[in-house]
């Protein structure tokens, strides 16, 4: 009798599934457009100067998030922006239960607090920071920290900055003596007030008087992705962003607009306003979350503020920029105010054209011109990418 041996069977091949080139190709697109669009980078460093300007969602969690969320990065072809809260809750993300976005931002939060601790300085003068900080309902380390961010300086040298005004407006006013103005700014002694009044006007109040116009001007220059930039603070907001090829000339430039005023340079803590503004320039469609000092005639103030009105990517002529202010045949003189804005970028005379499209001349170079109007370019075509790939992911 012969045993009966048997031989093991292979088990059958199964096949796995796998998914659809496509819908690989289509997440590796997705993740393309998220990595190119600027947005992308704010999340990545959670930007709290970012937030309120746009949000994003997560896919595969399905939740929205302001921009300095804490929550671990998600991968970026499961990202998608929103221009809104509501826009978000539309496509169908509910609130992040961490960062709230649906709340007011933590940035916005203290810059209303700062506002208000402004505007008590403004009309008290100085006042302690304790008891400043318990009118805002803050500790005095915070109002302290936040301030100085905001403003970049303290409360004190805040108020110390509104008395000095105060002092420079009343001695500009022909009623008024000098020791008036003296009081009347805040000082409570004139002999205090002549002991600095070299800091203060940058001459004696009477030589001001005669004349002088100084002003206390921060500056300090930095590097960004167009050469040199010089960032000036005059204590009311920034008074200048000047951009070039060499740093020392930025500073000549400075001392040509302001030529009366004491330039100083910045400390460390200014580094991080500097710092903040080469983030604006290297990505102008998120915004510039600080004030403004906007020096300049009634129509060049015109002129500015029509060109603030341009939306990144955009662009305007010269003779469109006219039409808008009310002033058509002043085509020349808003050239002219455009070579005068002493804030680059901020205030974008970059989008303005000729009037067949064609580059003009543009005070820190037309090179820079042209690199700015392409990054806008790029930037708002990628986010309407974006939103059509988004839409179409929606419907599908």
């Amino acid at each position: 009798m012969h045993a009966i041996t048997s031989t093991p069977l292979s088990p059958p091949a199964v096949s796995m599934p796998t998914r659809p080139a496509t819908r690989s190709a289509q997440t590796a697109q997705q993740a393309a457009l998220t990595q190119a669009d600027p947005r992308w980078a704010a999340v990545l460093a959670r930007s709290a100067a970012a937030d309120g300007s746009f949000w994003y969602s997560v896919v595969s969690t399905g939740v929205y998030c302001r921009p300095s969320c804490a929550a671990r990065t998600p991968r970026p072809e499961n990202v998608r922006f929103h221009a809104s809260c509501a826009d978000a809750e539309t496509a169908g993300f509910r609130p992040c239960q961490r960062c709230k976005p649906q709340q007011p931002s933590a940035l916005a939060h203290h810059a209303a607090l700062v506002t208000q601790a402004c505007r008590i300085l403004e009309a008290e003068g100085a006042t302690p920071l304790g008891a400043l900080a318990a009118r805002v309902g803050l500790s005095s380390s915070h109002l302290h920290r936040i301030f100085k961010q905001a403003t970049g300086l303290t409360p004190k040298a805040y108020a110390a900055a509104q008395r000095e005004q105060r002092v420079r407006s009343a001695l500009g006013q022909a009623t008024d003596s000098v020791t008036d103005a003296i009081y009347e700014a805040g000082y409570q002694s004139s002999s205090r007030f002549y002991e600095k009044s070299a800091q203060v006007l940058g001459m004696t109040p009477t030589r001001y008087r005669a004349g002088g116009a100084a002003q206390r001007i921060r500056f300090a220059v930095g590097q960004c992705s167009l050469g040199a930039i010089l960032v000036a603070h005059s204590g009311q907001g920034l008074c200048a962003i000047l951009l070039g090829d060499d740093p020392d000339a930025l500073v000549r430039d400075l001392q040509d607009r302001f030529a009366q005023a004491q330039l100083v340079g910045g400390d460390a803590d200014y580094e991080a306003l500097v710092a903040q503004v080469v983030a604006f320039v290297e990505a102008p469609g998120l915004g510039l979350a600080l004030p403004l000092d906007v020096q300049g005639t009634a129509f060049q103030q015109r002129v500015w503020q029509a060109l603030r009105s341009i939306p990144p990517g955009q662009t305007a002529s010269y003779a469109e920029i006219a039409a808008r202010i009310g002033a058509p045949a002043a085509t020349r003189a808003v050239a002219q105010a455009c070579g005068a804005n002493a804030l680059a970028v901020a205030i974008p005379c970059h989008r303005v054209v000729r009037s067949d499209g064609a580059l003009s001349g543009y005070r820190w170079g037309v090179e820079r011109k042209r690199a700015l109007l392409q990054r806008e370019a790029d930037a708002a075509h990628t986010a309407h990418t974006a939103h059509t790939a988004q839409k179409q992911e929606k419907v599908a």
